[in-house]
């Protein structure tokens, strides 16, 4: 039993050395250690090795070689009560979190358990994070709201179908959800931000895909969309993910059956725009009122913002409870007048959205700000891929757009902000 117990305090102690390396060369989050580098030895313990995803990189220790990560004895040093320890710890930015764990073994527990992240809802503290998947990878990357810094994901696995097709993404609470298809059928992979861990699961009500997604808090919705091959219905219907539960609950149906269309939430209510049917691409929109428990249908949403056959859904996103556009056939971006039904422009966004038709483009809110990544318009570099920002303004005429400090060079394939 003795032996037993000096093995696993031994295999966290060697979970906790890892935890003091840096993320990457290109933004790594250890930007800030002492440049002493010593080289750290593989280690069996699984769940520390899979925390922050350092597992898939190469490791370094920063600091004296003779250091031996341990919980510190402070017996002789007053300190704060561990309630006010971890509001102050809630308030760090996101980025600075895994400096956390090497301070002793009690932060490490507090950052897996999610704590800290239920605190910071509480206090209102909202920070965005960017998580991507691009071409040719088979890791995701999360960037902090500023492109300063990234981080790679753990990889999960799954099988070359999933891989390599067509997937969505969406974002509920700490959970980032990416729907797929692997050999066996449609799945979706769900990764937790406080345990850095990919898990399988849980399966729609009615899996799907190419279907409608916004995020809402800690909630997320789902509508429309394909089933499984061979018949390939569209559907109708529409479900609700709740990460405390991590199940999905069902909604009524839609008006209208739709694929390749888009969500949004506003004015507290989950949106459903564009798409096909049977009868051809839709120019209407409804929105699920939650409150009266049914779907609004609202004609002619997209007459002045059409989307053709050939053009990926439509590129949508919310900011301070307004709806902004980006039409993929001449890279203009518009506000929605609620009031009028109708939409305005607001000058062009510097990516070329009409390169692949709208597909490969990220747009998204990104806090009060909206992001968009594409190729650039304004680059010298040919078809290189440029991340911008602006604070949109519905009354203005043109939008100030201002380039962040970071290039991807692949080919986009699914993008999704969470906000923790």
């Amino acid at each position: 039993m003795v032996k037993g117990k000096e093995r696993e305090n031994r295999e966290e102690s060697e979970g906790f050395n890892r935890c003091f390396c840096c993320m990457s060369k290109n933004g790594g989050l250890g930007r800030d250690l002492p440049p002493e580098k010593v080289k750290i030895s593989k280690t069996k313990s699984r769940s520390d090795q899979n925390w922050l995803g350092l597992s898939s990189v190469s490791s370094w220790v920063y600091g004296p070689s003779s250091m031996e990560p341990q919980d510190a004895d402070y017996t002789d040093i007053p300190s704060l009560n561990y309630e006010l320890e971890t509001l102050i710890f809630a308030r760090m930015p996101q980025s600075e979190h895994w400096k956390l764990c090497i301070l002793n073994k009690r932060y490490l527990s507090l950052l897996k358990s999610g704590e800290l992240f239920r605190i910071r809802r509480e206090i209102g503290i909202k920070e965005p994070s960017v998580f991507m998947g691009t071409i040719g990878e088979n890791s995701w990357w999360e960037f902090d709201g500023e492109f300063k810094t990234k981080r790679k994901l753990p990889i999960f696995q799954t099988d070359i179908s999933f891989f390599c097709g067509d997937k969505e993404s969406f974002s509920a609470g700490t959970h980032l959800l990416v729907s797929g298809k692997e050999l066996n059928g449609l799945v979706i992979w769900r990764y937790e931000l406080a345990m850095n861990r990919w898990h399988k699961g849980p399966s729609m009500i009615s899996p799907r895909c190419l279907f409608a997604s916004a995020t809402c808090g800690t909630f997320a919705f789902v509508a429309g969309g394909v089933g499984k091959e061979p018949n390939g219905e569209v559907f109708d219907t529409a479900e609700k993910y709740n990460p405390e539960s991590i199940s999905w609950d069902p909604l009524p149906r839609m008006k209208k059956r739709r694929k390749f269309c888009s969500g949004c939430y506003m004015d507290n209510k989950f949106y459903v725009i564009g798409g096909r049917n049977e009868d051809g691409e839709l120019t209407c929109g409804e929105f699920f009122d939650e409150v009266r428990n049914r779907w609004v249908l609202i004609p002619n949403m997209l007459k002045d913002n059409p989307v053709l056959s050939s053009h990926s859904p439509p590129l949508v996103a919310v900011v301070n409870n307004e709806l902004y556009s980006l039409e993929a056939s001449s890279n203009q971006l518009k506000v929605y007048l609620k009031s009028s039904n109708t939409w305005k422009q607001l000058g062009l966004v510097p990516v070329r959205a009409d390169f692949n038709r709208g597909w490969g483009i990220a747009f998204k809110s990104l806090g009060n700000e909206l992001l968009v990544i594409g190729s650039s318009s304004v680059s010298r570099a040919g078809n290189s891929k440029a991340i911008y920002t602006c604070c949109p303004d519905p009354d203005a005429n043109e939008l100030e757009w201002k380039l962040a400090n970071r290039n991807i060079s692949q080919f986009i394939l699914n993008c999704a902000v969470m906000v923790a």
